[in-house]
């Protein structure tokens, strides 16, 4: 699966994470650039909850840009999943 669109989710607060989505040409993969003022501590880890998220959702072909500034782990998954359901165009309207 790939993106629709561009999307994004989070914001760029101490204790929070900013996800920046892009679809790229098919058969690019996926590039995912993190940048994170605990990159040193938990940039393994981050990098691993990122990669078994889109592995869940089987997305090729994507390019992810995440500003981290110390966001804990539910906090990255409930961001990520947020712009990738509004890259998809998985939006539910109340």
């Amino acid at each position: 699966m790939t993106p629709k669109t561009a999307a994004q989710a989070g914001t760029f607060e101490s204790s929070d994470v900013l996800f920046l989505i892009e679809p790229l040409p098919e058969k690019s993969g996926r590039k995912i650039e993190l940048f994170s003022t605990v990159l040193h501590q938990y940039g393994e880890s981050f990098n691993k909850i990122v990669t078994e998220m889109l592995d869940d959702y089987a997305l090729t072909d994507i390019h992810i840009i995440a500003r981290d500034k110390g966001a804990l782990e539910p906090t990255i998954k409930a961001r990520l999943e947020t712009a990738i359901n509004r890259s998809l165009q998985n939006i539910q309207q109340v």
